[in-house]
């Protein structure tokens, strides 16, 4: 839509108007609103945990072990403005190391879309034995982690 168009559709009242020309797909993984059969309701989105502890590059793995909140073993390291640069699992979580979460992270985890199929993304955890999954929009910037606890109720073994 032109922009034009869209300071219109302001002025008539709409509270959200986008000038948007990426696509569905990059629409999607900014985890905007979908519609249809597979609507956001169907996405990994609609389950996944979005207060997620994150650490900075320059804090020590020990201060980020002691502030980590109950039931986290992870913590994201991102940057000032939200972008994934690694993760902390729970062995250097464990670990109390004294060294600084750059030199203990593992840099540059693998991500999905928050527009990611969750039956699909389910399998994809229960195959490839996964626990946790970072979401990121297409820029990097943290959204949330998707969690087995998120997608499965507990006592299920699979």
């Amino acid at each position: 839509m032109s922009p034009r168009a869209a300071s219109r559709l302001e002025i008539l009242g709409f509270p959200r108007v986008y000038d948007y020309t990426a696509g569905k797909a990059d629409w999607g993984s900014y985890g905007l609103p979908l519609d249809g059969n597979a609507d956001s309701s169907t996405r990994v989105s609609s389950v996944a945990a979005t207060d997620v502890p994150i650490c900075r590059l320059d804090e020590s793995v020990s201060a980020v072990a002691a502030r980590l909140p109950d039931g986290w073993d992870i913590c994201v390291v991102t940057n000032n403005v939200s972008v994934v640069l690694g993760s902390l699992g729970r062995s250097a979580l464990r670990s109390n190391q004294r060294t600084s979460v750059e030199d203990a992270m593992t840099a540059g985890p693998s991500t999905i879309r928050p527009s990611a199929r969750l039956d699909a993304i389910t399998t994809r955890m229960r195959e490839q034995d996964l626990t946790r999954i970072i979401i990121t929009r297409s820029d990097g910037v943290l959204l949330g982690v998707l969690r087995t606890e998120d997608i499965e109720p507990p006592g299920i073994n699979h």
